[in-house]
């Protein structure tokens, strides 16, 4: 009986974290998938916008059920280009999380995609290294739509993350404030099979490119491949 069970522990030990891979494996895709969505439309991201944006997170799928005040659930992921100035490539992903309330009298339950572009190398060390509050901690802003509209404006100027939302095939700025974003290291170890930091992933790229964010990261690199922002 002793055999028995320790086999089966062991066999749970092999099974629960490819499980776990698998999981944020499959997150990953998603967000790629989303990205090139958004990013084929013909009104989504405005060129110009993305192309100063040091950093990406992408969260598929954001739950949120509303009862007179609304909560935001959704798991995701981040994306930067490299180097100290984000004037490099883009690089492995971490995975994100954001959590938050919305007042409102709103009724239901609905999915819908989160695009978040941090526009300043603070934004992206923050959420990095703690959990962050937007529109708090971190000023944030419903980002413009439309493939020529300008980032030339005082809100975008200002803001240091710009965010839009998709839901049911509409495509528009969002502002998320009042959530909280934060790197999911319990879910980078699941994915990459170790523990590792956001921060040593974004900034030291410890990990390779794991084969679920290919297309997410040939995705923003044939739209985006040069950082314009001047930093």
């Amino acid at each position: 009986m002793k055999k028995m069970l320790l086999g089966l522990s062991l066999a749970l030990a092999l099974v629960f974290p490819a499980l776990a891979q698998d999981k944020e494996q499959d997150r990953v895709e998603k967000a790629g998938k989303v990205t090139k969505e958004i990013l084929d439309a013909p009104d989504s991201i405005p060129q110009s916008v993305l192309d100063k944006a040091d950093c990406v997170v992408i969260l598929p799928s954001v739950f949120k059920m509303s009862f007179g005040l609304g909560s935001s659930y959704g798991r995701g992921v981040m994306t930067c280009r490299g180097g100290k100035t984000f004037h490099g490539s883009w690089g492995p992903p971490t995975m994100m999380a954001l959590e938050g309330v919305s007042a409102g009298l709103q009724f239901g339950a609905q999915a819908t995609d989160f695009v978040l572009l941090l526009m300043s190398q603070r934004s992206a060390s923050s959420i990095l290294s703690s959990k962050v509050k937007l529109g708090g901690d971190a000023t944030t802003a419903a980002g413009p739509v439309g493939r020529t509209a300008s980032a030339a404006t005082d809100v975008t100027m200002q803001a240091e993350i710009l965010s839009y939302s998709r839901s049911r095939g509409l495509f528009a700025g969002i502002s998320l404030s009042g959530s909280t974003l934060r790197a999911d290291n319990g879910a980078n170890k699941n994915l990459y099979g170790k523990e590792v930091s956001a921060p040593a992933i974004v900034f030291k790229r410890e990990v390779p490119v794991p084969d679920s964010a290919k297309e997410l990261l040939e995705t923003l690199q044939k739209a985006s491949p040069v950082n314009k922002s001047g930093k």
